[in-house]
């Protein structure tokens, strides 16, 4: 009987793959395999492998986890266990079950690159596309300077200021903007200038972020707030408003450590039934609250917004799976 091959794909640097493979052998506990690491460095490959988000885990060239309709691309991907919580692979308990040949539970029913289809997230992960702009036709230079430009200076750049880098890939600035608009990388507003580069927003918020040794910039919403120091590699202090109280929470993040005050402060990420943009469908009620009473309260006066309530740490890496990579070569 032929060993099962077992192939991690995963993009250059990615912080999960450690923990993929990890769990993979735990899975095994002493089972034969093949298991070979396979770095995935762009579209093309990705399509040709069969990766959906990295890391992606096929057992004989299969992806248990594939969620229907899937796309190959290069994106990060979340996975959600029984319990509901998000981490960088699929648990041990659902491998062992896909390597007997049978998954059960959420990851079988709901996988996704960033959250399953009908997860609150789903607009902030782009249907489990990731919010990384693919490289082809200029788009991930033009979203790349975009968001440079925010960091900088606090302000959208204008459509002149992006020219060069969308002529490269011998388009304009307007053609490019329009696809990143039409792909809901960004938000236009009337007369085509940019409103909103997920996370920054160039108009205000109820969510302000001060980078440490730059600008101060708003963000469309806590969990965009909270994935910008892990897009930026940057301290930052993150000051919101309890929507429901009108309390003020902050977050103070460096060295890769975050201390939330009140000690208390969750999250509520919902999003409004009928789908559209994220800055449309959920930006507005992914807000930070100074406790989970406090959120429930609201969620409960706001009953057509759907959702649920995540504690810091979930945030925290929900935040950096979604903006961690934007900026990445």
């Amino acid at each position: 009987m032929s060993r099962m091959r077992i192939t991690v794909l995963t993009v250059p640097e990615c912080p999960n793959a450690p923990l993929a493979v990890e769990r993979v052998t735990a899975a095994l506990a002493g089972r034969q395999a093949e298991v070979e690491l396979v770095e995935v460095r762009d579209q093309a490959q990705a399509a040709e492998w069969g990766m959906n988000g990295s890391p992606t885990i096929l057992l004989d060239g299969v992806d248990p986890f594939a969620p229907e309709g899937a796309v190959p691309s290069v994106s990060c991907r979340l996975y959600r266990d029984d319990g509901g919580a998000v981490a960088g692979a699929p648990s041990v308990a659902a491998l062992r079950a896909a390597l007997t040949g049978g998954i059960s539970g959420p990851e079988a029913a709901a996988p996704g690159d960033c959250c399953p289809a009908d997860d609150a997230l789903d607009v902030v992960g782009r249907a489990g596309r990731g919010r990384r702009a693919p490289a082809e036709r200029g788009l991930r230079a033009a979203h790349q300077a975009v968001l440079r430009h925010f960091a900088v200076t606090g302000t959208a750049p204008g459509a002149r200021e992006l020219e060069e880098v969308a002529a490269r890939a011998g388009r304009t600035a307007g053609e490019v903007l329009a696809e990143l608009a039409a792909e809901d990388f960004l938000t236009l507003d009337g007369e085509g200038r940019i409103r909103a580069a997920y996370p920054f927003s160039a108009v205000p918020t109820r969510h302000r972020v001060r980078i440490a040794g730059g600008q101060e910039v708003w963000s469309m919403c806590a969990i965009d707030a909270l994935g910008i120091p892990a897009m930026l590699g940057a301290d930052v202090v993150i000051s919101s408003a309890d929507p429901l109280t009108g309390e003020a929470v902050t977050v103070t993040a460096r060295g890769g450590a975050a201390v939330w005050e009140p000690e208390s402060a969750v999250v509520f990420v919902g999003q409004r039934p009928g789908g559209g943009p994220a800055a449309t469908a959920c930006c507005d009620a992914l807000n930070l609250f100074a406790s989970h009473v406090s959120a429930q309260a609201w969620a409960k006066d706001h009953q057509g917004i759907p959702g649920r309530v995540v504690g810091q740490t979930q945030a925290g890496e929900i935040a950096a799976q979604t903006f961690g990579t934007l900026l990445a070569p």
